[in-house]
């Protein structure tokens, strides 16, 4: 049996060298998925008791950078393999037994964020139905998770979260992004799915921590939400990096070196190695540091300062690259493609994270 480092190198080969067949097919291969499962990624954020690893932050960070530098969309899934076996571990104590008494490498998937198709209160739970968009690694997971709007208390709704096993969801074909196009991100559809009360738990239970649980566990979502999606966008990055200096640079060794080139390669490659570290102190904080209101909005406008860094350096080269970027077998266009669509995603946006950073300062200074 392959140890844990082992295993992830077996990843990144598997995963480098079915990359472009993922694009193509516009999901990951069987080959590939299983390797995840075997480098540990679904069991991750597993609670100990099922068997899982209750890992670290830290870890997965340096996993899923690593694989991404290789398949952007495998360490993608891969992210967020680990990120739902954590939201998962938020339901009743049946509702876990339904996915992990057989073992914790099981690959969720999820669509929770916005909430989408419809959710009838039924005798015993809630009935489903409705499309979702964009659940990435739908094709190799075992169970979803979805979120629908339904009645709360005092007439205000609640954002609830359902475990759906995937053989009773169909999937469609939906997926035609521009990046990370490998992710079978596709949608799934739901008529009339039957879900126990015991598989549902509402998103502001994410803001808690779970008593007595392992400290994976015990940070609240907005803590480490952004960092999931960063991983990926970080690895993707140095992958730009390095395809642009290959391509461009020392595959053009008969040209004279202008002093352009040296100084993109300087400024990109401070500028990845800063999302890195600050990618680092978000992981760090995450997995040992005081969890405060103000905590929590650093991690969140680090990684999204971050995400920023890496897209920038990368727009930069590509944009540096002329004619070769162009071409469909640049790794550099593949890359920026990646790094584009997966910095754009929601949990990245600067504005919001921006926002609540200033929010949590003022209220602090003002106390």
């Amino acid at each position: 049996m392959l140890n844990r480092q082992e295993a992830r190198n077996a990843l990144v080969e598997v995963a480098g060298r079915d990359a472009r067949g993922a694009e193509e097919r516009r999901r990951l291969g069987p080959e590939v998925a299983a390797a995840l499962v075997d480098a540990g990624f679904p069991r991750h954020f597993v609670p100990l008791k099922w068997g899982g690893a209750a890992g670290s932050f830290a870890g997965l960070l340096a996993d899923a950078a690593a694989v991404s530098e290789v398949c952007a969309a495998t360490g993608w899934c891969a992210a967020l393999y680990a990120a739902h076996g954590r939201l998962a571990a938020y339901l009743p104590e049946q509702g876990q037994h339904d996915l992990w008494a057989h073992g914790p490498d099981v690959r969720v998937a999820a669509s929770v964020i916005p909430a989408q198709g419809r959710a009838t209160a039924v005798n015993g739970g809630w009935r489903l139905d409705g499309q979702w968009n964009t659940a990435s690694g739908v094709d190799h997971a075992e169970w979803v998770l979805l979120a629908s709007l339904t009645p709360g208390d005092s007439g205000v709704q609640d954002h609830r979260i359902f475990a759906v096993a995937r053989a009773e969801l169909s999937v469609r074909d939906t997926w035609q992004s521009v990046g990370l196009r490998g992710s079978g991100s596709g949608s799934v559809v739901a008529d009339g799915v039957f879900v126990p009360a015991h598989r549902s738990f509402t998103l502001d239970t994410l803001l808690r921590s779970l008593p007595d649980a392992a400290r994976c566990h015990r940070v609240p979502y907005p803590m480490v939400a952004a960092l999931i999606f960063a991983a990926p966008v970080l690895g993707a990055a140095r992958a730009a990096l390095r395809a642009w200096t290959a391509e461009c640079v020392q595959g053009t060794q008969a040209a004279p070196r202008r002093a352009s080139q040296v100084q993109l390669l300087a400024r990109t490659s401070a500028w990845i190695h800063a999302a890195g570290l600050l990618l680092e102190g978000v992981a760090r904080r995450a997995d040992e540091g005081d969890i405060t209101a103000l905590t929590v909005v650093e991690n969140r406008r680090d990684a999204a300062a971050a995400a920023i860094l890496c897209r920038d350096a990368v727009d930069e080269l590509f944009h540096a690259s002329g004619m070769r970027g162009q071409s469909p077998d640049s790794l550099l266009q593949r890359a920026w493609r990646d790094v584009t669509t997966a910095a754009g995603h929601g949990a990245l946006a600067f504005d919001g994270a921006a926002d609540a950073y200033a929010n949590a300062v003022l209220a602090e200074g003002a106390a």
